[in-house]
C-alpha cells in the first residue's frame, strides 16, 4: 500500500489495521477508552507545534490527530454504530446549520448576535437530540443543568473557566475582578490555615478552591489560563535551564550547589531576559 492524498487511502490502512487474523495485534486490541488518551495527548501535541511555531510539524501533528479520529471511527463502524462518513455529514451538517448568517439568509453579523444564535441552535439542537432518542425508545438523559455539557475530560483550568462562564450568563458572578483578588486572598488564608493544622486532605481541597479563584480572575482579564501557565512553564524551563548550563561550566550539576547559588543565577537570567 501506497500514501495519498485521498482520505480513503487512510481509511483503507486502518480498515488493514483492524482486520482480525492480518491486522495489527496493538490496534486490534484497542477500543475507545484505550485510544481516548492517545486522542487527548495528539491534540496537545498539536497545540505545542503552534506554540513552537513549527509548521512542518504541525502537519504530521495534525496527522496524528486526523488519525485518532479515523481509529475512533472505525471502531464504531465495526459495531455498527457509525462510520467516519456519518462523521463527516454530521460536522458539516452542524457547521452550516449553526452559520446561517454564512450559509443562510439570517441577518446580524456582528459578534454579540452570532453568539446569541449560535445559543439558540445549540438548545434546538439538544431537543432535537432528545426527540431522536425518544423516537427510537431511548432512555431519556434524565433532566441537564446548566452545567452538564462542560465536558468532564478537559483540562481543569480549561473546565473551571467554562463552567464559570456558563454560570456567569446567568448572572452568577464577580461583577468587578477586584473582588475576585478579594477571593484569592481569602482562599490563600485558608490554605494557611490547613497548613498549620496539618491537615493535608483540607489543604488538598483548599489549594484547589485558590485554582478555581485563579482561573477566575484571569477569566475576568480576559486571560487564557492554560496559555498563561504555558507561558510561565517555558519561562522556568529557559531560567533554569541557564542554571544548569552556568553550573556546567564549573564542572557542577544543579544537586551540587547551594539553593543561594541557584536563586543568584536564576536573578541572572530574569536580568537577562
Amino acid at each position: 500500500m501506497t500514501p495519498s492524498r485521498d482520505i480513503e487511502r487512510l481509511l483503507a490502512i486502518m480498515t488493514a489495521l483492524r482486520t482480525p487474523g492480518t491486522g495489527c495485534p496493538w490496534d486490534l486490541e484497542q477500543d475507545f477508552r484505550s485510544i481516548a488518551r492517545y486522542t487527548v495527548e495528539e491534540a496537545y501535541e498539536v497545540a505545542d507545534a503552534i506554540e513552537r511555531d513549527d509548521l512542518d510539524d504541525l502537519c504530521d501533528e495534525l496527522g496524528d490527530l486526523l488519525l485518532q479520529v479515523v481509529f475512533h471511527a472505525r471502531m464504531a463502524e465495526e459495531i455498527g454504530a457509525f462510520a467516519f462518513g456519518d462523521v463527516v455529514e454530521a460536522i458539516t451538517a452542524k457547521m452550516i446549520r449553526r452559520h446561517p448568517h454564512v450559509f443562510g439568509d439570517a441577518g446580524g453579523r456582528d459578534v454579540a448576535a452570532v453568539n446569541a444564535a449560535w445559543d439558540a441552535i445549540k438548545a434546538e439542537e439538544k431537543q432535537a437530540r432528545r426527540n431522536r432518542r425518544a423516537a427510537r425508545g431511548l432512555p431519556e438523559e434524565g433532566a441537564r443543568r446548566l452545567l452538564d455539557d462542560v465536558p468532564r475530560a478537559a483540562p481543569a483550568l480549561t473546565r473551571a473557566i467554562k463552567l464559570q462562564s456558563k454560570a456567569a450568563r446567568v448572572g452568577f458572578d464577580w461583577p468587578d475582578a477586584r473582588l475576585v483578588l478579594d477571593k484569592i486572598r481569602e482562599e490563600i488564608d485558608e490554605v494557611e490555615a490547613e497548613i498549620v493544622s496539618g491537615n493535608r486532605e483540607a489543604a488538598a481541597g483548599e489549594v484547589g478552591d485558590l485554582l478555581f479563584a485563579l482561573a477566575n480572575l484571569a477569566r475576568h482579564l480576559e486571560v487564557d489560563p492554560e496559555a498563561a501557565l504555558q507561558g510561565t512553564n517555558a519561562k522556568f524551563t529557559r531560567r533554569f535551564g541557564h542554571i544548569e548550563d552556568a553550573l556546567a561550566a564549573g564542572g557542577r550539576m544543579p544537586a551540587e550547589a547551594s539553593l543561594e547559588e541557584m536563586e543568584a543565577l536564576w536573578q541572572q537570567a530574569k536580568t537577562r531576559e
